[in-house]
């Protein structure tokens, strides 16, 4: 899930506060359920799901292992393929690696959340599942579900109240909404009146790169070989016009230069972000320079819909099938998942409720919890951020992802910079790319 979270360190725990609350002999007699995940966020789910099910009977261990330098597939893969004992009961897998484990070369090994005692269709329906999600996480060989996600991440533009107003007269989102969008066209032209005042419209061009991938219509690979979705292909074309016309501080993405344009001290004042509830939550929030109203740029945000519809990140929940605990590992992943009422994983995640009042309030997958729940936060000025986030969802498209995602990603970010600092051509950052594409992974360019 949220790549902010993934700087924890690899490390393997057995979390105290996760030991069941009953009996020694209840304890001993239903064992332990393994959990392979990158951060702590499900672990402390589930603390939470023993505390509020003492009679469940059974003892968590969750092995955590961050994605950062690529070392959390190679333990997951070695610890399913191992099998044993200490095999993972249940996973987890996010948006950027997800399609790996349950529709690619790993998905052998997910257990049909029909298999676990789980109603798919029924509770699906009743919980008003984002179609996406369930997409991401359908297997194709057999139609199976094999794994869904607790969050929905359909994506806005969260911008500065301050600066639209100075620019425009008004930071109605509706209105900003028509200054930015729809269209990248549209989007550009609100960046040149935002430079006259002296604004750039994104912190750098990773900003807009979430929006243009997963707004494409198709993904990396097509027919097994690499290929280039003209919307991709266009990223090339937006980053440089952000670059030439000033439009940008040209930051990177989660680096201390991005952090200080959400505080309002970078080089020039940046008017905007996109991205999910997530990144307003933990990301924004925390670097906004306050707490309250009024302190830095705390309470300047609203969200507005994005030029183009997009989702950003999610973690998706998935049981072996090979565990011999599939009942037990059922019940938590129907709560986490699929449970819509005011006792369930999902509810509490929207309300910002899981350990009481005033936690962090999110969208999660279930529309009917969220139709339950309210988005209402400070940070963007009173504005209940679900009445823009729910409809976003419409637009999340789960069809155009790979399992290569983010390694692929990663190489085509590189060569565009390689472009626009002018070290490339526009060509030979396309050629660097598939080469590059070809001796890393072995796939071959589309001729």
């Amino acid at each position: 899930m949220k790549k902010v979270l993934s700087v924890i360190l690899c490390l393997t725990m057995t979390l105290s506060m996760m030991m069941t609350l009953g009996s020694a002999s209840a304890e001993a007699s239903k064992g332990v359920i393994n959990l392979y995940t990158f951060t702590d966020e499900v672990p402390k789910m589930l603390a939470r799901y023993l505390e509020l099910n003492p009679d469940f009977g059974y003892t968590i261990n969750s092995t955590i292992i961050a994605t950062t330098d690529g070392l959390y597939q190679p333990a997951l893969d070695q610890a399913l393929a191992a099998g044993g004992a200490d095999a993972p009961d249940m996973y987890c897998a996010e948006s950027a690696f997800v399609l790996k484990y349950t529709q690619g070369d790993m998905s052998s090994y997910a257990a049909p959340y029909a298999d676990l005692v789980i109603d798919v269709a029924g509770e699906t329906k009743a919980a008003d599942i984002a179609q996406y999600t369930i997409d991401i996480g359908t297997r194709p060989s057999d139609g199976a579900l094999v794994g869904l996600g607790y969050q929905a991440t359909g994506s806005a533009f969260i911008y500065r109240r301050s600066l639209a107003k100075d620019t425009w007269g008004t930071d109605d989102p509706a209105e900003i909404a028509k200054k930015v969008g729809p269209g990248w066209e549209q989007f550009f032209k609100a960046a040149a009146d935002l430079k006259a005042k002296g604004y750039g419209i994104v912190s750098g061009d990773g900003d807009i790169w979430h929006a243009v991938e997963n707004s494409s219509e198709k993904g990396w690979i097509v027919d097994g070989q690499l290929y280039i979705d003209p919307a991709r292909e266009a990223f090339l074309d937006l980053s440089m016009s952000l670059r030439q016309n000033g439009y940008y501080n040209d930051t990177r993405d989660w680096t201390d230069a991005w952090y200080a344009d959400m505080k309002g001290i970078g080089a020039q004042p940046i008017f905007g972000f996109f991205g999910p509830a997530w990144l307003i939550n933990y990301v924004m929030a925390g670097n906004s320079g306050g707490t309250k109203i009024g302190e830095g740029t705390y309470g300047d945000w609203a969200v507005c819909e994005p030029p183009v519809g997009f989702f950003w990140g999610g973690t998706w929940v998935i049981a072996n099938k090979d565990s011999e605990k599939k009942e037990a590992v059922g019940k938590l992943i129907d709560w986490i998942t699929l449970q819509c009422d005011e006792n369930g994983l999902q509810y509490y995640w929207a309300n910002g409720t899981l350990n009481g009042e005033g936690g962090t309030k999110d969208t999660v997958a279930s529309g009917t919890v969220m139709a339950m729940s309210n988005g209402t936060l400070d940070f963007l000025g009173g504005q209940n951020m679900f009445d823009v986030f729910v409809p976003a969802n419409q637009f999340a498209n789960g069809k155009n992802l790979t399992q290569y995602d983010e390694t692929i990603n990663n190489i085509w970010r590189d060569q565009v910079r390689q472009y626009t600092a002018g070290n490339l051509t526009r060509d030979e950052a396309i050629t660097a790319f598939k080469q590059s594409v070809t001796d890393q992974l072995g796939i071959e360019a589309a001729q």
